[in-house]
Formats: structure tokens, sequence, C-alpha cells
């Protein structure tokens, strides 16, 4: 509200790049799948996901967590143990709740690279204890976005997705390997939360995660949607 007297300024609303416009658009919150490939969960727990009988898993980050692609940032605090996680990003552009998967696409506003930082020591610290995964994932600057490409009402099924650092190839895959597609994903959540537009949609990671250190750049590339570089500023 216009005449509301707070203690101190709040914080400016996150928004993301647009491609083609001088507008940006809001961010409502950021929504990220847990082990949507195979080959990310043999990685990380060792067998791959039953999906006949699990359902898809999510966490949350603050909107706040979110850098723009090109950006340098330094090496998180509590952490020796810094990893990457190349993902596609759905961004929605209309809300909705337990919408269907065959009406999915009319919630769709556009795409974007993102990677999912983690601070992978605290994050397995706490998944074997059972406690939240908070520390390790909702990192400040660990939510790193490409601009969004806008493809209203597109369901994208395939695609190639990949992640280097220094040049050398980490992460290769296909978007059509994700073990719940788009369209799954949005009517799964939509059944837990009434969906609304600048909800942010983090797929999933494919299998290749692994450790960056102070000095390294990493690049990454979703095929027909974009590319995205992160540098970790260097400690010299």
């Amino acid at each position: 509200m216009s005449n509301t007297n707070f203690l101190w300024a709040p914080p400016a609303t996150p928004s993301l790049a647009v491609q083609g416009s001088t507008q940006r658009l809001p961010v409502h919150r950021l929504l990220f799948v847990g082990r949507n490939y195979h080959a990310h969960a043999m990685e990380m727990v060792g067998k791959p996901v039953d999906k006949a009988n699990e359902r898809a898993f999510y966490f949350t980050k603050s909107p706040h967590s979110l850098v723009e692609s090109g950006a340098t940032i330094a090496y998180p605090p509590a952490t020796a143990n810094y990893h990457y996680e190349m993902e596609l990003v759905v961004v929605l552009g209309k809300g909705g709740f337990q919408v269907k998967a065959a009406d999915a696409h009319e919630l769709i506003y556009g795409y974007a690279c993102g990677l999912d930082m983690t601070r992978r020591d605290l994050q397995l610290v706490a998944r074997d204890k059972g406690r939240p995964w908070d520390l390790g994932k909702d990192v400040e600057n660990g939510s790193v976005i490409s601009p969004v490409v806008p493809m209203p009402g597109v369901v994208v099924e395939q695609g190639t997705i990949a992640l280097q650092v220094n040049g050398q190839s980490k992460q290769s895959s296909n978007v059509n390997l994700l073990i719940w597609n788009i369209r799954e994903i949005i009517e799964d959540l939509s059944t837990y939360y009434h969906l609304q537009p600048g909800d942010v949609i983090y797929t999933g990671t494919p299998e290749g995660v692994g450790p960056v250190v102070a000095g390294d750049k990493i690049t990454g590339q979703v095929e027909g949607v974009g590319e995205i570089a992160l540098t970790i500023e260097r400690s010299d």
C-alpha cells in the first residue's frame, strides 16, 4: 500500500530480463524440482527414481537469491564443496490451481537457462540427518538465470542441455529425459499451490554435477532457449 509507513525501505521486487523487451518480468517465487533425471538420481543416491510409485518433490529458494547471467559472484561462506547444476527454467505468465496436464501450456510465458548453485556439503549433511536443505540450497546469489525467452503456450519437450567449466564439458543431456515433464510438473505443483504469474520453475539437473573453485567460469546452454554464464570471483 502506498501509504504504509515501513521501519526501513523494503527490498525491490526481484525481476528478470526479457529477451527483446525493455520491460522486466516480476518474480513471485522460485520453485525447484529435485532429482528429475534418472542419471542424476543415480549419482546422488545410487538408484533411479521409481516414477510409478513416487511423486516429484520440490524445494524453494528466496527470489532474492537470483542473479543474472554474466555475473561474477563470490565463493559463498560455510562451504568447501560448491556445486553447479544446469537446468531448464519455466516461467509462468498466468496463474492456476488444480491445473490438468493437458491445460498446463496455458500458464507458460517463456523459458530461461538456470543454474541451481548448491553448498553440497551442507545439503548432504542435512539430507542424511533428515533436516531441511535450506542452508545447502538457498544460497545468496545461488539462483542464476538468463534472460527469459517469451514462448507463450509452448511446451518444450526436447533439446540438448549442457554445461562447461572453464571450457571443459561437465554436463550433457537432453530435456526429453526429464522424469516428470513440464506438463506433469505444472499439474503437480498446482495441487500444492495456487500458481501465480511470475512463478519460476527450475525443472531439475542432469548428471555430471560437480564443484567449482574461485576463478572458475561456468557456461551452459539449453537448445532453443539460450546460454548462461557465471564467474566465481578470484580469491587473489
